[in-house]
């Protein structure tokens, strides 16, 4: 398929690229925090720091794009997480690492929120979702593959070396093809994201965007620590932070094979439930059972559908604003990102760690609770619209 100025083959396999490097960004700290603490006990704090920087890219991505285009804010983005990564393996300071993280999540907020806004522009409905479900399991893989990495190599500086020569041959295929052009409008105005405000259809689903970012925060960035501190070895620790990316890769390429034979949000339901579950289960995960595993790999299947379903929605009902719709719903939802870290942050260094659980359970079910009443502000919306 190509159109007349970009291939949508190749613009999709660069924001495969583009999402891979986030999952990568996401886990880039929970994989490595135990070794990382050991050495600097003041590091159990750097995922807050990670969360501001995602804030302050995911806001800033939006009115961007639909200004000047795609291409080189990914660009952008994808050089200050490769800035990002070196620091974070070459620095023992904590101001350094800090300021390391703060550039990692700029990178991160921008590449998450600019590969969904790009495949809901190069897409129509009824294939925009299960493409933007197919594209997020990519998320996944790349974080899949850093966990991984990091089970095998004790030195996580080696594994943080691949990744940044790996995210080095992803800027030089995006310098080399082109991408969707600009949508005509004028100067770059914030305001009129922050416009976008007033409709309650954003807000509703960004609350749920809220908690899903949280719990996906602190799932991604503390499930190790929680699990070694309640007796389970590292590297069964490990394993079970890579099998909550492994039940999150399964429960996205089910969801896109899932997309056009049911409902989304019946879908997102079910989903959560199944979530609900794994939150629940660990509770009871200790060093002698399998329930770290099971837990964690419930808990992945049941957060993956949340992201690609709701900005599936969000990108359909807002199409001549895709980026600034996307950017302000996922700006709201992602300061849950850096909340729940940072109570998350100072429950653990208060020797609080039998709360963790606590904070899964409620996001979870604060979610489900919202997402009906959202549902049906959102088909009344669609629904106005299409009688204009």
């Amino acid at each position: 398929m190509k159109h007349s100025n970009y291939s949508v083959p190749s613009v999709y396999v660069a924001a495969c690229a583009g999402i891979a490097i986030f999952g990568v960004i996401m886990l880039a700290l929970g994989a490595i925090m135990t070794p990382l603490t050991e050495r600097i006990p003041q590091a159990v704090t750097l995922p807050q720091y990670l969360s501001v920087g995602i804030i302050i890219g995911t806001i800033f991505f939006g009115p961007v794009v639909d200004k000047f285009g795609y291409k080189w804010l990914l660009i952008g983005a994808s050089v200050l997480a490769l800035a990002g990564l070196i620091g974070l393996a070459n620095c023992g300071q904590m101001m350094a690492l800090r300021i390391c993280m703060i550039l990692l999540g700029i990178g991160g907020g921008i590449l998450n929120g600019e590969t969904n806004a790009l495949v809901a522009d190069i897409y129509e409905d009824p294939k925009r979702g299960k493409m933007m479900s197919i594209m997020s399991a990519f998320y996944c893989v790349g974080a899949l593959c850093w966990t991984l990495a990091c089970s095998f190599i004790a030195d996580y500086t080696i594994p943080l070396t691949v990744a940044s020569v790996l995210i080095g041959c992803f800027i030089l295929y995006f310098c080399v093809i082109p991408f969707p052009k600009a949508k005509p409008q004028g100067q770059i105005a914030y305001t009129e994201s922050i416009r976008l405000l007033k409709y309650p259809m954003i807000l509703l689903f960004a609350v749920v965007l809220f908690f899903q970012s949280g719990l996906e925060a602190i799932s991604g960035n503390y499930t190790a620590k929680f699990l070694t501190d309640n007796g389970v070895s590292m590297s069964a620790a490990t394993l079970a932070l890579t099998l909550l990316t492994v039940g999150m890769l399964f429960g996205r390429i089910a969801l896109s094979l899932l997309m056009e034979k049911v409902r989304d949000i019946v879908l997102l339901s079910g989903y959560l439930m199944v979530a609900l579950v794994g939150a629940l289960l660990m509770y009871c995960a200790g060093a002698d059972s399998y329930l770290p595993y099971v837990s964690t790999v419930l808990l992945g299947f049941g957060v993956s559908a949340t992201f690609p379903v709701i900005l599936a929605r969000i990108g359909s009902a807002f199409s001549w604003v895709t980026g600034s719709a996307i950017s302000i719903a996922m700006f709201l939802g992602l300061c849950g990102n850096y909340s729940l870290n940072f109570l998350a942050g100072r429950t653990f260094q208060q020797g609080n760690q039998e709360l963790f659980p606590l904070f899964l359970v409620g996001a979870v079910v604060v979610m489900l609770a919202v997402l009906p009443v959202a549902t049906r502000v959102s088909s009344r919306f669609v629904d106005k619209r299409k009688s204009l």
